[in-house]
Order: structure tokens, then sequence, then C-alpha cells
């Protein structure tokens, strides 16, 4: 048996919910409002610094301009300071005077700059509060109908096709956008409908002669007198009619599933999970293949029908990819961190991890597109992955070491 290949590197795992829409931070994203808000308040406090350099220059020139003193003492006078120079001082010559005044004169100006200065960057900084502010609460008026339509493309996702966005205004570019979005949503609308319509009459045309085929198979196999290599070829036949239906109901299924479920009610995942392993109890007993584990209550909102699918098809491809001896496999249910969980583990061959992806594509098994088999038709998986999607879940796969996998159905609850 060949060695199992080790698995890639899991990325480290982040601090939030991937899942989850809004990040730990949400006032740190940089979303449009936040960025035109720094674009208003920096261009402000741009043009603010550039209008405060220009006066600042502009008064430093003008005192400068008038450097020399309006009045000096004549030689041979004297004068009584009032103390409102320092270096100005009683009994001091004219000369010592003059140049004790000059200094004033210059320490007096350089404050005056000083103080326009550090008064002129209070403002500054007030206004740039008051621009950041200003412009914030402008960017989001101005992105108002953007928000609009983001609200209405959820509601969309949400299967509600038939909201539109409707945006009154002048005709500017939001509107443009707004009026092409809701011409997009009559086309989905359309293609919508026309799927469902498609759904139920392939659903009707496709079942009818199929039933009648295996009707009038079952008819004729019913007859004792029929030869035996007429009732071998209608065993042969009603197997390939069987295997047809299967395909019909996988396909109408998957197309039913990719839809979110709208009409939700709660399902026990313990419960669905104890029918499909009594509908696979017969098969798994033929192969001789053990079913065991724990199931604990896990309620959640969804569609029991579906739901039930999901584990009947998890159970039975484990039953069916399977060993030869002493193979069994563990269903176990349990909630956990607000999080209903279907783990179904098997032992079975050995699954490289670079083939975990194929195994959910519709007609494709390991190694191999389908191309006939008696194990099913190659749509369990993508219905099981359809329908988790469909309740707003996920389904994951897994190697198991040693052989098999490990199937995992997270649900909301």
């Amino acid at each position: 048996m060949a060695a199992t290949p080790a698995p890639p590197t899991a990325p480290p795992k982040p601090t939030w919910d991937p899942k989850s829409t809004e990040p730990p931070f949400p006032w740190l994203r940089p979303t449009i409002r936040i960025r035109l808000t720094l674009l208003y308040g920096g261009m402000f406090m741009i043009a603010g610094i550039l209008l405060l350099s220009i006066i600042y220059l502009l008064a430093a020139s003008a005192l400068r301009a008038g450097n020399e003193l309006p009045v000096q003492l004549a030689p041979g006078g004297r004068f009584t300071s009032n103390g409102t120079c320092s270096g100005l001082v009683d009994g001091m010559t004219a000369d010592q005077a003059n140049i004790a005044l000059k200094a004033c004169f210059s320490a007096q100006r350089q404050h005056a700059l000083d103080n326009l200065l550090s008064r002129s960057l209070l403002a500054l900084v007030g206004l740039s509060v008051i621009a950041f502010a200003f412009g914030y609460a402008m960017a989001g008026r101005v992105l108002s109908p953007l928000g609009r339509i983001t609200r209405t493309a959820r509601r969309v996702a949400g299967t509600d096709l038939t909201r539109r966005i409707e945006l009154d205004g002048p005709d500017d570019e939001l509107k443009e956008l707004s009026d092409t979005f809701d011409e997009m949503l009559d086309r989905l609308e359309r293609a919508f409908t026309a799927q469902q319509r498609f759904v139920a009459n392939a659903s009707h045309e496709l079942r009818t002669p199929l039933a009648i085929n295996r009707t009038l198979l079952e008819v004729h196999l019913s007859d004792p007198g029929a030869p035996v290599e007429l009732q071998q070829l209608g065993k042969t036949l009603l197997a390939t009619n069987e295997r047809s239906e299967q395909l019909v109901e996988g396909l109408l299924l998957l197309a039913r599933s990719d839809n979110e479920i709208v009409d939700r009610k709660p399902v026990d995942l313990a419960e669905v999970a104890s029918r499909a392993i009594d509908q696979a109890r017969s098969e798994a007993e033929a192969k001789g293949v053990e079913v065991r584990g724990e199931r604990a209550p896990a309620v959640v909102q969804g569609n029991g029908v579906l739901l039930e699918r999901i584990a009947l098809n998890l159970v039975q491809n484990a039953v069916r990819y399977n060993v030869a001896e002493d193979g069994w496999v563990e269903v176990v249910t349990e909630l956990k961190d607000g999080h209903a969980t279907l783990l179904v583990t098997n032992t079975g061959p050995v699954v490289p991890a670079y083939e975990i992806d194929n195994i959910f594509e519709p007609f494709r098994r390991l190694r191999t597109e389908r191309t006939g088999s008696d194990k099913g038709v190659g749509l369990g998986l993508s219905i099981a992955r359809s329908v988790a999607r469909a309740h707003g879940g996920r389904i994951i796969a897994e190697p198991r070491e040693g052989g098999g996998l490990v199937m995992r159905v997270t649900l909301p609850v």
C-alpha cells in the first residue's frame, strides 16, 4: 500500500471568524467613506499649512523691513529705563542704549512671530478636526446611495429577486449604476423563473416515461412462463432504468438545492443521521461494515428532506467506499460554538490530499471520471455540498490517517 502523502501545511487561522462579515476592528477598515474623509481632511490640512506658511513669511518679511530704530539717542545723552527691556539699565550711554534697544525690538518681533505661529497652529488643528468631521458627514451623504445599493444586493443574495433599488435623485453616475443594477435583477429574476419552470417540467417529463418503463418491465418479469433469456434481459433493463431514475432524481435535487432554503423548520441532525443509518444498514451488513458513533441532539433550521439527503449520501458513500474486511463507519452529531456538526468518518482506501476537491464535482471520482459504476451516479457529494450551501453551511473533506475520509458538515443553528 502506498504511503499517505503528507498533507499541505495549513494556513494560520485568522483571529476572527472567516465567515463573519465584520473584521475585529471595523473602524480600521479602509472603506470609501474613510478614504474620502481622509482626502477631504488632508486637502484642507495641506491648504491650511500653505496658507499659514504664506502668512508667517509675509509677517516676518514686514517686521524685518522695519529693522532700523525709528529714533535714536544723541551721543552724550542719558535716559531712565522703565524696565520694559531687560537689556536697558539706568545710566547707560546713548550708544549702549541704542544697541540694547535694537536687541530688545528684535526680541519682541521674534516673540510676536512665535506667538502668531503657535496660535495659528492651534487654530489649524481645531479647524482640521472640524474639517475631518464635516468631511466624514459629507462623504456619508454622498455615499448613501451606494449603501442603499449594497443593502438591496444583500437582500437579493437571500433569493429575494423581487427587490429593486429604484433610486431617486439627479441623473448622475450613482443613478446610472442603480438603474443598471435594477436591469440586471430583472434579467436574473426572469432567468431564475425560467429555471424553476424548467425543473418543474423536467420533473414531470423525465419521471413519467421512466416510471412507465419500470412498470412494463416488472409486469414482464412477473410472467412465470417467460424464457430465461428474456427474464435476464428484463432484469438488466430494469437495473438500467433504476439507475436512470436515480440520475434524474439526483440532477433535479441538485438543481433545486442550489438556491437558499427559504421555508425553514427545526430539524435535529441526530434524528436525520439515525434515519440515514437505518436506510443504509442492510447495505452495510451485506458488506460487513460496522456503523457506530454517538449522536447528540443538534437542532438546526432547515429542510428535513434535504438534510436527510446529505446524511444518507455521506453514509452510503462511507459504506460503499470502504475496506473489504473489518471496515467501519462512525457517524457523530454535536452542537458546538453555535454550530451543528455532522461528522462521518470511515475506513477505506488512501485518498491523496490533492484529490479531495475532485470528489465534490458532479460525475467525478478519485483518479477517474464517471463512465459507469454500480456504486452510484456520481452526484452524492455534489448534492451534499449544494444542500449544505443552501442552508448557509459548508462541508469539508479531509483524508484520514490510514485510509478513508473524514466528512464534516457544519450548519448554523
